[in-house]
């Protein structure tokens, strides 16, 4: 299902831009950096969260401070590609804890995940007792990330 683009104004992005950067930012720190008082940066913050634009807050993890300090780009391929069977494969991923996300892709594969495991160890239980166990999985490949280059988690607004 589409989501339709929310019209942002100058406010709106610099608002956004700064939850980006610190999510636990007051209104009060929030008003000082968008030029707005508290209270209009509270009342925008909650239409934004209301209009689905803030989907949700959470706080950015280093994968490897927590012994998962290894990210793992995995392509599958379905036997099908009803709808049924994406519908089947998206809930079954979707209980798969390693996966740290999953797109519904175009070209050769199916999809794509991004796997964060501790070692090749873990990798291969997930590969063997997880994503080829998923009905439906014909072909699944994995590359291992040697060091990440670029990782954002701002959106350029």
């Amino acid at each position: 299902m589409k989501k339709a683009a929310v019209e942002l104004d100058g406010f709106d992005r610099k608002l956004l831009t700064a939850l980006q950067r610190r999510g636990r930012a007051s209104y009060v720190e929030l008003g000082e950096a968008v030029s707005l008082s508290e209270s209009a940066c509270l009342r925008r913050v909650r239409a934004l969260e209301e209009q689905g634009v803030i989907s949700r807050y959470a706080a950015v993890i280093d994968e490897r401070a927590v012994g998962l300090p290894l990210s793992v780009f995995v392509t599958v391929t379905l036997s099908s590609q009803a709808e049924s069977a994406l519908s089947a494969f998206e809930k079954a991923i979707a209980s798969v804890r390693e996966v740290a996300e999953c797109y519904l892709m175009t070209g050769g594969s199916d999809y794509l995940l991004r796997l964060v495991v501790r070692d090749v160890d873990d990798l291969e239980r997930v590969h063997a007792q997880e994503l080829t166990r998923i009905p439906g999985v014909v072909r699944v490949s994995s590359s291992i990330a040697m060091r990440t280059v670029v990782k954002r988690v701002e959106l350029p607004l």
